[in-house]
């Protein structure tokens, strides 16, 4: 058995290795929130505005005054109305009693011997879950998601169990969770 001495791995896979470590570990400090986020912040309206007109090169320019509107947080427009179907959560086991009965006695017509006992667990065990999916889609849960466009650009989707009176186009203000007419 020989073994080899002396042999050292190509620097190209030492810069690789070295590389990969370091972006795992700037992978994970970033999920763990060691990174720092950006800290851009949104200029001042008012201050942007005071020193445009400071900076400027005639009086004329300098005396007008800029009409600055103030930027409501909560005031947008709807943009989209959608109706979700949500299945119910199927929890009573009546879907899966019922469904492994008639699933267990439908199996129990086929086959003799062991395939007839086979064949009833096989039914009842597919009733059974065809039984739970059945529950769940009977009770199903229709909810509402709005999406609203906020006047700073952001959206924010807002659910309602009820239907809303909201349509694409209408001005409201979101304030804490619930839509208002804006």
């Amino acid at each position: 058995m020989e073994t080899q001495t002396g042999k050292t791995l190509h620097p190209v896979l030492w810069v690789a290795g070295i590389v990969i470590i370091l972006f795992c570990g700037a992978g994970a400090a970033a999920l763990m929130g060691w990174l720092p986020g950006s800290a851009a912040k949104q200029a001042d309206p008012i201050r942007a505005a005071a020193l445009d007109r400071s900076h400027a090169p005639d009086r004329a320019r300098a005396a007008a005054k800029v009409p600055i509107a103030a930027i409501c947080a909560e005031c947008g427009v709807v943009q989209s109305v959608h109706e979700v179907d949500t299945n119910g959560p199927g929890g009573s086991g009546i879907g899966v009693v019922g469904g492994a009965v008639v699933g267990g006695v439908l199996g129990n017509q086929v086959g003799e011997g062991n395939g007839r006992k086979l064949a009833t667990v096989v039914g009842a065990v597919g009733g059974a879950f065809a039984g739970n999916e059945i529950e769940k889609r009977v009770n199903v849960a229709k909810s509402y998601e709005i999406t609203v466009r906020l006047d700073d650009g952001s959206s924010r989707v807002i659910t309602e169990a009820a239907a809303p009176s909201w349509r694409p186009g209408d001005k409201v203000k979101v304030i804490n969770g619930v839509i208002h007419a804006g």
